[in-house]
């Protein structure tokens, strides 16, 4: 951390706050409960990955939107992606920023489907044309979980014997966890939450695996995890733990629908995260993590970048206050999305200081270096 942000140095623990200010009251969706009686409902058609978890968190969205719209039909349409198809090569090795999401924007543009759940996190930065979130629903723990090898439960990452060989498919989690345990030996490990738990009991490969701790929570697999990362020893992937809601930018009517689903604090977070992300241009071949905190009404939002080893690091905190009162906005603004994320129920003044936030840590870091760690991240991992 440098002098001229020791003000704000200390990752700040996530409190709960009260962000309801934030929150505009909508009129209901047009295609909402006021349809019920008619001849004939619209059914919503909604798209996801065919895995387990995807499912889970598909029906966890669908049954909030039912509760909101109990007249209204939906219907859960699974496909296979890239990312679901190629098992056998690291993810930051296969080179495309859509490796989770571009089979459901292609159903998506083709009017094949009205809305697609995803894990934010699988979202890049800059959607295709034509395409925007709808809605970022509230964040589970997005802190990183380490599930152990049956015969090292018990064990936390320190006390793993030296050698001992740790599953992660993220550049992030790795570069991270090579500086804080440098006694430990890490390797990439794909597929699906179920397919990556089998392969560590059953493979006598892996002491431990690295995973999301909202996906085990999920699946509620929440008695596998043997150690929770926390920000101090491991910081997290951009809108991990959210899940974000995807839909065609001029709908207005799936818009309405799905805007109801927005939840003011995660909102906020993922735009700091993400707009820190895309102007850094990282993606998931550069070990890019964040934090962010809300606390008496003010944003925290800590970024670091680290060299694929992790020898080579670099981290800030800056802050930026976002409770605003509220007041209804002047009219439709020409281009209302924000690092791919339309929220017109939550305050612009809000959105754009969240953003800025998230841009200013960025340059910050830069000013400071990191495009050099970024940039020689980027070509050895390209030339393995």
């Amino acid at each position: 951390m440098s002098g001229n942000s020791s003000a704000a140095a200390a990752v700040v623990s996530p409190e709960p706050v009260n962000l309801a200010i934030l929150v505009f009251r909508t009129s209901s969706a047009t295609i909402g409960p006021q349809e019920e009686n008619s001849p004939k409902m619209r059914v919503i058609r909604v798209g996801t990955r065919k895995s387990q978890l995807a499912r889970i968190q598909t029906d966890s969205v669908v049954a909030m939107l039912k509760a909101l719209y109990p007249g209204l039909q939906f219907e859960i349409i699974a496909m296979s992606t890239t990312g679901d198809k190629i098992l056998d090569t690291a993810l930051s090795k296969i080179g495309e920023k859509s490796l989770f999401t571009k089979e459901l924007e292609h159903a998506l543009e083709k009017n094949e489907v009205d809305l697609v759940v995803h894990s934010l996190k699988d979202l890049p930065t800059v959607l295709p044309p034509g395409f925007t979130i709808g809605a970022i629903c509230k964040r589970e723990n997005p802190n990183d979980a380490v599930v152990f090898h049956p015969k090292f439960v018990g064990k936390t990452l320190e006390t793993l014997p030296d050698k001992s060989v740790v599953g992660t498919s993220s550049l992030r989690r790795a570069a991270q966890l090579k500086r804080k345990f440098p006694h430990l030996e890490f390797k990439s490990i794909r597929g699906n939450l179920n397919t990556r738990l089998q392969k560590l009991d059953e493979l006598q490969e892996f002491s431990a695996i690295i995973l999301a701790a909202a996906g085990l929570q999920r699946m509620g697999w929440q008695k596998r995890v043997g150690q929770i990362l926390h920000p101090e020893e491991c910081m997290y992937a951009v809108g991990q733990g959210a899940l974000g809601v995807e839909v065609r930018a001029k709908d207005k009517d799936v818009l309405d629908l799905v805007g109801v689903l927005h939840d003011p604090e995660t909102l906020l977070c993922c735009i700091a995260e993400r707009a820190f992300l895309r102007h850094l241009e990282g993606g998931c071949s550069v070990p890019v993590a964040v934090h962010t905190a809300v606390k008496d009404g003010q944003l925290y939002l800590t970024g670091g970048v680290w060299s694929l080893d992790g020898s080579d690091s670099m981290q800030e905190t800056m802050q930026a206050t976002i409770r605003v009162p509220v007041q209804h906005e002047d009219g439709p603004e020409d281009d209302p999305q924000l690092v791919g994320i339309t929220a017109q129920n939550i305050p612009r003044v809000a959105q754009l200081a969240a953003e800025n936030l998230g841009i200013s840590l960025a340059n910050l870091l830069l000013n400071k270096g990191a495009k050099n760690i970024l940039d020689v991240a980027r070509q050895l991992n390209d030339a393995h």
